[in-house]
């Protein structure tokens, strides 16, 4: 069996680091309203941060399956945007240190990488590692945006489960908190839920939700000012959309009866047990792309454009 040490490569300046945490998201599998990408982009611009580790993505990824690009420029080639899959030393806004690590979801080796990640985990002393992405659902924009916790035990979360049991595409991301766990390493996931009709679009309202759940199970000082600013103007500019088209704006309240009639039970957090006919993801998504497209065509015929 290949050494786990063998699929990556550590820096020799790390620094003496105590009980830190791992922050974790891999591109590749499902991340509506780009959640994940957010909040990783808003705290790689946000916070100081240098590259300690680098996973051998030779092994770990399908060149062939999503190819890097190039740029070529008149006769010759001029760059190569190389993929990284790496782990950033970050401070928060206290000067605390925490672990980053970020890249494409690798195609192959999946167990390798994971015992590489635990590997790093028991090498730097990680105390806890969380991960975030989002996922689409059946919910209105106009509610407070929900949020499906896991983790490797029970002590780590205190949410009432949405789910009983399901099956699901797995991901990198989570046989690596099913075997942390298996290894005793504490580990929590949020899957953030983002409306079915904006799952497309980048959505920083439930970046925000993100990355308080981070915040809050860390204890690290991070930044949002930016992401709720990019916030509160996406949530203006969906405002005036939905409510210059009837046939989205009766989507969303069909959603808002469903919200509410399980809000209203004040205990209940599930937004599934409901007897309610509610629009398909397809139906949804179809009531907004059209209006979308309309908007579209109404831009393109406005002469001042």
């Amino acid at each position: 069996m290949r050494n786990p040490e063998d699929l990556y490569e550590l820096s020799g300046d790390v620094p003496q680091m105590t009980d830190p945490v791992l922050l974790y998201t891999l591109d590749g599998f499902v991340d509506a309203g780009l959640v994940a990408q957010l909040v990783r982009e808003h705290l790689l611009n946000s916070l100081e941060h240098r590259v300690i580790a680098r996973f051998d993505v030779d092994s770990l990824i399908d060149y062939r399956a999503r190819r890097p690009p190039l740029i070529f420029d008149r006769d010759h080639w001029a760059s190569y945007d190389a993929p990284e899959l790496v782990v950033h030393l970050v401070r928060d806004e206290a000067g605390k240190p925490f672990l980053f690590l970020t890249g494409p979801e690798p195609d192959r080796l999946w167990e390798g990488f994971v015992a590489a990640v635990r590997s790093l985990v028991e090498r730097l002393g990680v105390r806890l590692s969380v991960t975030f992405h989002g996922i689409p659902m059946g919910v209105p924009h106009t509610r407070p945006v929900g949020i499906t916790p896991h983790a490797t035990r029970p002590g780590l979360i205190t949410r009432n489960p949405m789910f009983d049991r399901v099956q699901v595409p797995g991901s990198a991301a989570a046989l690596l908190e099913h075997r942390l766990g298996e290894a005793g390493h504490d580990a929590i996931g949020y899957a953030v839920h983002v409306p079915h009709y904006l799952a497309q679009a980048a959505y920083p309202t439930a970046a925000v939700a993100a990355l308080e759940a981070v915040i809050a199970a860390t204890g690290l000082v991070l930044p949002s000012d930016a992401l709720r600013e990019a916030a509160a103007r996406t949530e203006a500019e969906i405002a005036e959309q939905v409510a210059g088209n009837d046939e989205v704006l009766k989507v969303v309240r069909a959603l808002e009866d469903q919200y509410d009639a399980f809000a209203g039970g004040a205990e209940r957090e599930s937004l599934l047990a409901t007897e309610q006919e509610m629009p398909t993801a397809e139906e949804l998504g179809a009531e907004f792309e059209r209006f979308l497209a309309e908007q579209r065509r109404a831009d393109d015929s406005d002469p001042s454009l």
